[in-house]
C-alpha cells in the first residue's frame, strides 16, 4: 500500500478505534499505521480487541508492521494524548488489568467520554451482552474459522485489486450483510447496547465487536460503532467543534493523496 500522509495532520478532539486483532493475518495494520500517523487527537479510545489473543494461540504472526502499531500509539500517549484501552473479548486477558496504567495508556473496564458540548458518552467493546442476545449464529460466525478463511480470500482479493488501482473493497462485509438475518440480529444488538447506556443516563454509546460501523441518532441519543482493521478500516472521530464522525480511511487517504497533489504543485508554481 503506498502510504498517504497530508501535508499538514489531520485534527481532532477524540479518535475511538477498535477490532484490530494485530497478530493476525487479516488486520490491516498498513492501513491503520497510515492513520494514526496522519491524525492528531487530544483523546484516544482504544474500544477492544486491539489484540488478538485468540489467534495467536493458533500460531504466532507478529510482523514489524504490528511492533509499528503499538509503537506509534505509545507515542501518542507520551506526547500530549490521553490513550484510554477497553479490552474486549479476543484480548480479555488485559481485563484483569484493569485500573492500571501502562506506558502511559489507561486500563479500563469500560469508561464515559464527555463531548465539548458536555454529553456523556458510554465507551465500552460490546462483547458483554453476547449472552443477553439471540443470534449465537452470527457471533460465532465471526468468530468461526470459515470467517477468518474470508478474511483471508478478502485479503487476496484486495491486492488484485490494487494491482489494478481499484479502491479497498470489503469482500468479507459483503459476504457478512448476506448472511441469513445477519441484519436483523445485528439491529438487535444495536438496540440492546442502546438500551443499556439509556438506563443509565448516558446520551450515547461507543462500541465495537461486531465489525460493522454504524452512527445512528434517535432523538437526543447516539448509538456509535467505530467498526474495525480487519474489513472496513474506519474509525470514529469528534472534530473540535465537538461533532461526531465515521471516518472510512481507505476513502479518506484517497481523497487526501488528491489535495495534496493540488496543493504541492500550487506551492511549487508560487516558489
Amino acid at each position: 500500500m503506498a502510504h498517504v500522509r497530508p501535508l499538514r495532520p489531520l485534527k481532532f478532539r477524540t479518535v475511538w478505534i477498535s477490532d484490530v486483532h494485530l497478530g493476525s493475518r487479516a488486520c490491516k495494520a498498513d492501513f491503520l499505521l497510515d492513520f494514526l500517523l496522519s491524525v492528531q487527537t487530544e483523546h484516544l479510545y482504544l474500544v477492544g480487541d486491539m489484540i488478538d489473543l485468540r489467534a495467536m494461540r493458533r500460531g504466532l504472526y507478529w510482523p514489524q508492521i504490528h511492533n509499528n502499531v503499538i509503537r506509534a500509539i505509545l507515542g501518542k500517549a507520551k506526547h500530549d494524548t490521553r490513550v484510554v484501552y477497553i479490552p474486549g473479548n479476543h484480548d480479555e486477558a488485559v481485563r484483569a488489568h484493569a485500573g492500571g496504567v501502562f506506558g502511559n495508556v489507561d486500563i479500563q473496564r469500560t469508561a464515559v467520554h464527555r463531548t465539548l458540548d458536555g454529553k456523556k458518552l458510554l465507551v465500552m467493546h460490546g462483547d458483554e451482552f453476547d449472552g443477553m442476545l439471540q443470534c449465537p449464529r452470527l457471533m460465532n460466525w465471526i468468530g468461526s474459522l470459515s470467517y477468518d478463511l474470508l478474511l483471508q480470500i478478502n485479503h487476496f482479493y484486495n491486492g488484485w485489486r490494487r494491482r489494478f488501482n481499484k479502491p479497498y473493497w470489503s469482500l468479507s462485509s459483503f459476504v457478512k450483510s448476506r448472511l441469513g438475518n445477519a441484519n436483523k440480529h445485528i439491529r438487535m444488538y444495536e438496540s440492546v447496547v442502546a438500551d443499556y447506556a439509556r438506563k443509565r443516563g448516558m446520551d450515547g454509546v461507543v462500541c465495537g465487536h461486531i465489525h460493522m460501523p454504524q452512527l445512528t441518532r434517535e432523538q437526543d441519543f447516539v448509538y456509535c460503532n467505530d467498526g474495525d482493521w480487519v474489513e472496513h478500516c474506519t474509525a470514529l472521530v469528534e472534530r473540535l467543534d465537538g461533532s461526531l464522525s465515521l471516518l472510512d480511511w481507505t476513502q479518506l487517504k484517497s481523497s487526501l493523496a488528491q489535495a495534496d497533489s493540488v496543493e504541492k504543485r500550487r506551492l511549487s508554481v508560487g516558489g
